[in-house]
């Protein structure tokens, strides 16, 4: 096994553990209990997390990296590294819906949704050995995914910082929220037009 692939397995054992420290912060008070009082959630669990998800992130960039430059793409690269990236984010997510933050259930569930439509197409596409190139509209949305998992681990919905009466933060994490349900919402239509052909019988 090269390099790139040991890199995308090892970003799939980070899943376990980050869903692990996730359910150790719902019971364990000194993984929930924020570290500084100002900053509301942001507690040792959530910090924990941040770093096993922006060590993932990192890994993704990297194994991709090392792929081309090495010219090491294999095809279990091509299937491991986005299903890596997917269960990634969507797990640390489904923690997050626990944690009763401002992540709701509905907008994982749009975002599994679209994952699910999207790798049916590509199983599809690649039956009849044709190649879908990523749109800029999917890299906008999974842009806003990492920036809302990031905005709701450090500062969750119960940071006390206020401007005019209002929490700035809470308000800013739920425009993210909504932008990045809009977006999933608006790439799956674009993916599923675009590329709707694949689904038609072949001559």
């Amino acid at each position: 096994m090269n390099l790139p692939n040991k890199i995308t397995l090892f970003r799939v054992i980070l899943i376990p553990i980050l869903i692990g420290i996730g359910i150790a912060t719902l019971y364990v008070e000194e993984l929930s209990t924020p570290l500084w009082a100002e900053l509301g959630y942001f507690s040792l669990g959530n910090l924990i997390m941040l770093i096993i998800f922006v060590i993932g992130v990192f890994s993704d960039f990297l194994d991709g990296y090392l792929a081309r430059k090495m010219n090491l793409v294999t095809n279990f690269g091509k299937f491991a590294d986005p299903l890596a990236d997917k269960l990634l984010v969507l797990a640390l997510m489904v923690v997050l819906v626990e944690q009763k933050s401002l992540l709701e259930g509905w907008v994982v569930t749009i975002i599994l949704a679209r994952e699910f439509i999207v790798t049916g197409f590509r199983v599809v596409a690649a039956s009849r050995n044709i190649v879908i190139a990523a749109g800029w509209l999917g890299k906008i949305k999974t842009n806003l995914q990492f920036a809302m998992v990031i905005l709701l681990l450090v500062i969750g919905p119960h940071t006390p910082i206020y401007y005019g009466g209002l929490n700035f933060f809470e308000i800013l994490t739920m425009v993210v929220v909504y932008a990045t349900a809009i977006m999933t919402i608006v790439s799956g239509a674009e993916y599923i037009i675009k590329n709707i052909g694949v689904l038609k019988e072949g001559d």
